[in-house]
Parts: structure tokens; sequence; C-alpha cells
């Protein structure tokens, strides 16, 4: 089972997404709360492996929870929700460790798909979206400066691999793309984390797209 905590202030919109994903035979949602502080409490006790979490809350908001849980042994995979599709916020959010962002729009079908993505380690983000946010980084034209530097002391295949993190792609995906085994693309991906120091395949795919790798 994809154990799931869900947090947001309007108990509303908690409940419609406990009523949508409690439809899918492989998703559990075990907790929720109504502000961040509450959020790593359920996540310290529950030990979900997603946690969608809403951003703008009163109290403790989303930021500070995900920055909280992203420092916990283990962390769940961190989804921010946001009302819009290119929110300023949810750039701070993906830099502070979430794994990717959603629309509360979000149709229900696609939220149960999008959720057993998370759970599975892999981005929830759309190269749209990415480049979106991107744009809107009010530093974009630093930013994308410094991803260059970085990424210039990658292979030639590392830098292949990163480009398709940030189009989404998953480790299976990469491999077929790429012609290599699934084996060998998770440990790519594995040693850019660290030589990029990227917490997760979403601030990797980010950067990918600031150094200019992927194609618009």
């Amino acid at each position: 089972m994809i154990r799931v905590v869900v947090v947001d202030d309007e108990p509303m919109v908690c409940a419609h997404l406990r009523t949508i994903l409690g439809s899918a035979e492989d998703i559990e949602v075990v907790a929720q709360a109504q502000d961040g502080a509450e959020a790593v409490e359920a996540v310290v006790r529950h030990r979900p492996r997603v946690v969608l979490m809403d951003l703008r809350m009163p109290g403790v908001d989303g930021l500070t929870a995900i920055e909280r849980i992203a420092k916990l042994p283990d962390p769940p995979a961190v989804v921010a929700l946001t009302t819009f599709d290119a929110d300023t916020y949810v750039i701070r959010a993906l830099r502070a460790g979430a794994a990717g962002f959603l629309v509360k729009s979000t149709p229900p079908e696609d939220l149960i798909g999008l959720v057993r993505v998370a759970a599975d380690g892999h981005t929830v983000l759309s190269p749209e979206a990415a480049q979106r946010l991107v744009a809107m980084s009010a530093d974009g034209r630093r930013r994308g400066d410094d991803a260059r530097r970085k990424t210039e002391g990658l292979t030639e295949r590392e830098t292949d691999v990163l480009a398709c993190l940030g189009e989404g792609l998953s480790n299976a995906d990469i491999a077929a793309r790429l012609h290599l085994a699934e084996a060998t693309v998770k440990s790519y991906v594995s040693r850019m984390l660290v030589k990029l120091d990227c917490a997760n395949r979403t601030q990797a795919g980010l950067l990918a797209h600031e150094a200019g790798l992927v194609k618009r």
C-alpha cells in the first residue's frame, strides 16, 4: 500500500483528496493535517511514502514543513499543492526538497496516477511546468549561469541523463532512450545527485532546465 498524508488548512479539500485517493486499491490516506507542524508530526508518526502538502497555510506553512520533513531520516516524497500552475512560492518549495507539485484542480484519475509516480521516486512535474517556473524566477539569469557551471563537470553521458530528468522521464524511459540498462541509469542518477548537490530528481530536473539542457 502507498501510505499518504494529506495536508491542507481547508477541511473540505482534505476530505476531497481523501475520497479520491481512497478509491484506489493500492493507496491509503493514513492521516491528514491542517498546518505544517501537524504535518511533520503525522509524518513521524505514520511514516507515509507520499505527502500532499498545501503551501499557503496559517501558522507553520507548507514551505517550512517541507524543509523540516526533508531533514528527517528516510523522508517521504512531498508533493506541493497549489491553486496556481506557476506559483513563485512553488519554486521555493522545490528548492526546499519537494518532489514536485500539483494544482488542486488536477483531475481525480490523474491525481491517483501522480501519487503512484511520486511513491516510485519519480518527478511529479511536467516539462512545461518546469519551464514556466524557471522563467518566473526573478534571478533566472544568475541561476542559469550557476547551473551551467555546475554541469560543466559532468560527462557527456551524465549530461544526457540529466537532460532526460529535465523531461520528467523515469529510469526505465531513460534507459530505453539512451540504450542503457535501467540499473546503469539508476547509478548515473545517484552519482549526479551527489555531484550536483541536488536533494532529489526534481531539483536535478530543474537544474537541467536552468542550464538549458532541455529542448523547449
